[in-house]
């Protein structure tokens, strides 16, 4: 599973990668976005040997999305923009 996080100048980024980290399903890769932020950048640094982070000019959250898809390689996608919690729940497919 890889989730892929757009960021541009949010204060809650630590929550909402918090709130990743503290999943119970662990088979997951968390893809942060930097979409150009200016502010709040720091608040990544703590996390950056758990996540895959990218940097990239500023070009709105489609263009962030496009390009965390890009570089996951998880089976299934999820995205999840920086908000402050996030829960994953089992879905079963037949």
């Amino acid at each position: 599973m890889s989730i892929i996080v757009s960021f541009f100048n949010c204060p809650y980024i630590d929550e909402a990668l918090e709130s990743l980290m503290n999943q119970t399903y662990k088979n997951i890769e968390i893809i942060v976005v930097n979409d150009g932020s200016t502010i709040y950048s720091d608040k990544i640094i703590p996390y950056l040997d758990k996540i895959i982070y990218i940097e990239k000019g500023n070009g709105g959250t489609a263009c962030a999305l496009n390009m965390g898809i890009r570089n996951a390689t998880g089976d299934y996608l999820c995205w999840s923009v920086q908000m402050t919690s996030f829960t994953l729940r089992k879905q079963k497919f037949n």
